[in-house]
């Protein structure tokens, strides 16, 4: 199934050597169609890194953008030098320069954005009961869905203020791949399906008529629920009736809220970047999210790998540069004496004319005197620790090679499945990413200009 690609002029990727799509990012967040940036991928691959570094970015680019993080781990207010991440989004400093951008970046808070909801939907006395209400409390803080529901409700919220240029929304850590795009609908489910209508009924019948009623619907339930009442007090049911009593008039606004939530997601002024690693499960993982975008028509702008590695001696394969480390341990360094290419005897060795005799057939060398370090130690600096030396190096190198090779081969193997899918490759930072600096270098690899096919 081919993925529907973002719109904006450049970002599907001009042509790179062999044919594969390159994702341009900076046209992407440059254009000022592009109003959602949606970062999703699996656990572990740079979401929240991406999604800040888009946004540093993007802001000093000119955009007014938030980056709206449901991830709970806190890096990105570390890495944007706030002292915390909450509800309300909250303006970086050091962002924006002469374009006249601004950065602010939030983290949700599903309880807080479920209270809101109630807050704006209901007269003060009625929130206040449902607010109160322990199966309220235990639905907005844990109940499965909500998080991933919440983060939709915010986006919408957002983008219905009209206040920012771009959002960049860095989605869930979730192992089942799209379930910020799944929990509204399941949760429209719940608070629309047969189980609540149940528990409406006595709030509609009224009185000990209408008690009776849902006690006498209630009586195959109990037999599940007799367990969990013993545990949470015998008035659970009578809190959940109540709960859903208070919020009768609004289940229907959940619904109603989600789709339109999801219809803005479809529409052209959004784009999904899949993040991923170059590793099997990773990359899989990505294929699954690219499909699954283009089973919902979701528009897919493209895929960032994240971590790649490179090489400033890519010349040098790792099959000669193992067989060079074998000469240098087995034989020494060709042109030293001791080696294989004879020519003159460096200086230091003048004071031990013996000391290469045992690389001559049937040679033999005396033991060093007392006191003096061994010969090829640390502290020698003979020739057989610059040898030791260059060929561990070699093999380090060689180990690199091999890992280039298996990204490549990764990354080749998605594109063959995908060939469709613009590409951005990010090269891997020598440590982590903590400051804003490390998020505008982040940015500037995100927008690199090269060939994806090399």
């Amino acid at each position: 199934m081919t993925a529907r690609t973002a719109g904006g002029a450049g970002t599907a990727g001009r042509p790179a050597r062999g044919g594969l799509p390159v994702l341009e990012v900076d046209p992407l967040i440059d254009d000022p169609e592009t109003r959602i940036v949606v970062c999703c991928g699996a656990g572990g691959v740079g979401k929240t890194t991406t999604a800040a570094a888009l946004g540093v970015r993007a802001a000093e680019r000119g955009r007014k953008v938030v980056v709206l993080t449901i991830d709970p781990a806190r890096r990105l207010a570390q890495s944007m030098g706030l002292t915390e991440l909450d509800n309300t989004p909250r303006r970086v400093k050091d962002v924006g320069g002469p374009a006249g951008g601004e950065l602010h970046a939030m983290m949700l808070d599903m309880k807080r954005t479920f209270d809101e909801i109630v807050e704006s939907h209901t007269d003060p006395e009625r929130a206040r009961a449902i607010l109160e209400n322990p199966f309220y409390q235990s639905l907005s803080a844990g109940f499965a869905g909500t998080q991933e529901y919440m983060a939709m409700e915010k986006l919408g919220q957002l983008r219905a203020e009209g206040e920012w240029d771009l959002i960049v929304v860095d989605t869930p850590p979730s192992r089942s791949a799209l379930d910020f795009l799944d929990a509204p609908k399941r949760l429209g489910s719940f608070l629309d399906g047969r189980f609540i209508r149940v528990l409406m009924a006595p709030a509609k019948a009224g009185g000990r008529a209408g008690l009776k009623f849902v006690n006498l619907g209630m009586t195959g339930l109990s037999m599940f629920t007799g367990t969990l009442n013993k545990l949470l007090g015998s008035g659970l049911l009578r809190d959940m009736q109540t709960f859903v009593a208070a919020m009768d008039t609004m289940f229907g606004g959940f619904r109603t809220r989600a789709d339109a939530t999801y219809r803005l997601l479809q529409a052209p002024g959004t784009a999904f970047l899949v993040v991923a690693a170059p590793e099997r499960d990773a990359l899989r993982e990505a294929a699954y999210f690219v499909e699954r975008l283009a089973a919902d028509r979701m528009p897919l702008a493209g895929l960032v790998l994240n971590r790649m590695h490179g090489s400033e001696a890519v010349r040098l394969s790792a099959e000669r540069a193992l067989a060079a480390a074998e000469i240098l341990e087995d034989d020494g360094i060709v042109d030293h004496p001791g080696g294989k290419g004879g020519g003159e005897r460096p200086a230091s060795d003048t004071a031990a004319p013996d000391s290469s005799a045992s690389s001559e057939p049937g040679g033999s060398s005396a033991p060093p005197a007392a006191g003096s370090p061994a010969e090829g130690s640390p502290a020698d600096g003979s020739p057989a620790t610059a040898e030791r030396l260059a060929a561990g190096m070699l093999r380090l190198h060689a180990e690199r090679m091999h890992v280039l090779a298996r990204e490549r081969r990764m990354r080749d193997r998605f594109a063959a499945l995908h060939p469709e899918v613009p590409v951005v490759e990010v090269a891997a930072l020598p440590g982590d990413v903590h400051d804003l600096d490390g998020l505008r270098a982040i940015g500037e690899r995100l927008a690199a200009r090269h060939d994806a096919s090399a």
